[in-house]
């Protein structure tokens, strides 16, 4: 068991890895064997106690990393406004821009992004592809 649980985006991130290391093993049981890794019976257990928990603190100065619209970047929090329990609206100035388009012939480069992101560190909002728009990565929030 572990001390600190993962977000529940970086727990499936976690099954997915193990299910693709694991010949033979599903998704559910890679799910399950996550959870009893953490100390819990079941994936509905763990799922239950890391569902709603919110992201580290986040405040205007926080320096994060992630992914906007599939493009990896590293900034300063302008500003973070609680929303929904567990949910947050962040305005980031990116340390570099990021091109927000997937088109060799143009560009659409950006140094301030805005998102909501939940308890798991992602946006609702998803690209063509599933792709949530924002990702956070909240296990290494820099300081």
């Amino acid at each position: 068991m572990t001390g600190q649980l993962p977000s529940l985006h970086k727990a499936k991130t976690m099954a997915k890895a193990l299910r693709a290391g694991a010949s033979g093993r599903s998704h559910a049981q890679a799910l399950e064997q996550i959870a009893r890794d953490h100390g819990f019976r079941d994936w509905n257990s763990f799922h239950a106690a890391i569902r709603d928990v919110a992201p580290a603190t986040i405040s205007a100065g926080t320096r994060v990393t992630g992914r906007y619209l599939s493009q990896a970047f590293a900034g300063e929090v302008i500003s973070a406004t609680p929303q929904e329990p567990g949910w947050m609206r962040l305005e980031i100035k990116l340390d570099t821009p990021v091109d927000t388009v997937r088109f060799a012939r143009f560009h659409n480069m950006r140094s301030r992004i805005t998102g909501t992101i939940g308890p798991d560190g992602f946006s609702k909002e998803r690209t063509s592809d599933g792709e949530p728009h924002l990702i956070l990565d909240t296990e290494n929030l820099l300081t």
